[in-house]
């Protein structure tokens, strides 16, 4: 799965990157945890155009109750993202990216699970492949929220865990965000996992256990041992 993500990467560069002539005002981020905030770009109502927003992680579908269900639905497995009812529709009609420029997965060490900073060897931003819906309450609240595609893990994350998030390499921005492909098996090339050799991986601290921790000592390696 994906738990913790980071964006710390400058405004100015993430809009360079996702939406060149846009101005960005984000806060750096270490520890970003579900049910909070997280940058996204999306289609816009303008045909042709892209817009940011800030969904909230953890997806509501429009026919959920309680809007608490979006505690349980942050990831969305790519294998059957197109078929489980809270995801179908969103996979078809509302699908985003996510920047980022670094994850967090944990691995088991005997009876502790020790946390590991994954990002690119070169530094360089990235985007998960989202999903987004919008949900209206009862009483007439309206809540933008999103999940993260997962997928099987490469070579690297593979002695990590047993999932990764689903990193779309730029070149299939243009497809992932169209809102004219609908179809599935027009979108499965896509649902691969994203190269080992760009990546890297490190022991991080256990302070990003706590998700109150968000600070540039999350992603400092931490001893091996």
């Amino acid at each position: 799965m994906c738990g913790r993500f980071t964006l710390f990467t400058p405004a100015s560069r993430l809009a360079e990157v996702f939406l060149p002539g846009e101005v960005l005002a984000v806060t750096p981020r270490y520890n970003i945890a579900p049910s909070q905030p997280v940058l996204a770009v999306r289609p816009s109502a303008a045909a042709g155009r892209r817009e940011f927003a800030m969904p909230r992680w953890g997806l509501v579908p429009p026919w959920a109750r309680d809007a608490a269900i979006g505690n349980r639905l942050i990831n969305a497995r790519a294998e059957t993202v197109s078929e489980k009812p809270a995801f179908r529709r969103a996979y078809r009609e509302r699908r985003c990216l996510i920047p980022a420029d670094g994850f967090y997965e944990w691995k088991r060490e005997g009876a502790v699970k020790r946390p590991f900073y994954i990002r690119m060897r070169d530094g360089a931003p990235f985007a998960f492949a989202g999903i987004w819906e919008r949900w209206e309450g009862i009483r007439g609240e309206s809540v933008e929220t999103c999940a993260i595609l997962t997928t099987e893990p490469n070579d690297l994350l593979s002695p990590i865990h047993d999932r990764m998030p689903l990193i779309l390499p730029p070149e299939q921005y243009g497809q992932w965000l169209d809102p004219s492909v609908r179809a599935p098996e027009s979108l499965a090339p896509l649902l691969r996992p994203f190269p080992s050799g760009p990546l890297e991986a490190y022991p991080v601290g256990r302070d990003v256990n706590n998700p109150r921790s968000d600070d540039p000592s999350c992603i400092r390696r931490a001893d091996a041992g």
